[in-house]
């Protein structure tokens, strides 16, 4: 109903200018007109015959897809690493690391040759020479680390950074980039419906903590997902929002039996949970948070 209610919106006009604010809808129209924008005029091929050379191999689509096929291989190196590698097959992922590394130095170094200046206008080309860089830093910093430094968790920063190498599909996958252009434009009203999610959990993690911070232990509430405090009342509540495991928190705080009754005598809150209220409350949000919000940017995206 929702996303129905959204395209008839967008037909008379709305779009997804409804959900912003007058800021936001610059933000919007800016990112439109980049959309719209003419192609980047092509690089001049060169007169110096070597680098006219290196510049028809490295627009060639062939040589593209090369380096596509050693990202992919890369990737797979990558998920070989393992908890308490043996050292010769990890001297082997460190050799293979270095070679990819040398792969993408080369790639780099050949279209800085042939592209002259024209190759860091190019963003991609600025985003690649980055990674190529930090992944050259990253494997000096490495043995220097070991060999000085001793600390694992430096070592741990240093191996983050062959992650970067991945992203790089982004450059070659057309359909990927289309996507995170559509995400850039649909921030602004993202951002306002995120507002509102957490001003509804807001709402429910203070209703918890006043009904149901003495609850038992059992079932979906333990020691971690409970409502004894905001912080924990909140992460339960927006593990409830993706519609998980809220049929065991449901138990846990409508279970009235096998519990110390409230005594009032002694001002003791016992730790029954509250049938009624239970259901009143997570019904009510799961129906506001997972069945309406979080369709909301299903309809936004």
């Amino acid at each position: 109903v929702i996303i129905d209610n959204f395209n008839e919106q967008k037909k008379k006009g709305g779009s997804l200018e409804m959900f912003m604010t007058e800021d936001q809808k610059k933000y919007y129209n800016a990112m439109k007109k980049m959309g719209d924008k003419k192609p980047v005029k092509a690089i001049p091929r060169p007169r110096f015959k070597p680098q006219a050379i290196v510049f028809d191999l490295t627009t060639n689509t062939k040589f593209d897809m090369s380096i596509m096929l050693f990202i992919g291989l890369n990737m797979i190196v990558m998920a070989m690493d393992q908890y308490q590698i043996e050292e010769s097959f990890n001297a082997i992922l460190d050799r293979l690391n270095i070679f990819f590394i040398a792969i993408f130095t080369t790639e780099c170094v050949l279209k800085i040759f042939a592209f002259r200046w024209h190759y860091f206008k190019e963003p991609w080309n600025m985003f690649d020479f980055i990674v190529v860089s930090l992944s050259i830093l990253g494997v000096v910093l490495k043995d220097l680390i070991e060999k000085y430094f001793v600390s694992p968790t430096l070592l741990r920063v240093v191996r983050v950074v062959k992650v970067g190498r991945v992203l790089r599909l982004v450059k070659g996958a057309r359909g990927i980039r289309t996507l995170l252009f559509a995400l850039a434009m649909s921030l602004p009203a993202l951002f306002n419906i995120c507002l509102l999610l957490f001003l509804v959990m807001f709402i429910y993690a203070t209703f918890g903590m006043s009904f149901f911070k003495t609850v038992k232990h059992r079932y979906g509430i333990d020691e971690n997902f409970n409502f004894e405090t905001f912080g924990q009342s909140m992460i339960l509540l927006f593990e409830m929002s993706t519609s998980a495991g809220w049929d065991g928190v449901l138990a846990g705080i409508m279970e009235d039996t096998d519990c110390d009754k409230p005594d009032e005598a002694t001002d003791n809150p016992g730790n029954c949970g509250s049938r009624g209220i239970a259901v009143a409350c997570l019904v009510s949000y799961l129906i506001v948070s997972f069945l309406i919000i979080i369709n909301m940017y299903i309809a936004v995206i």
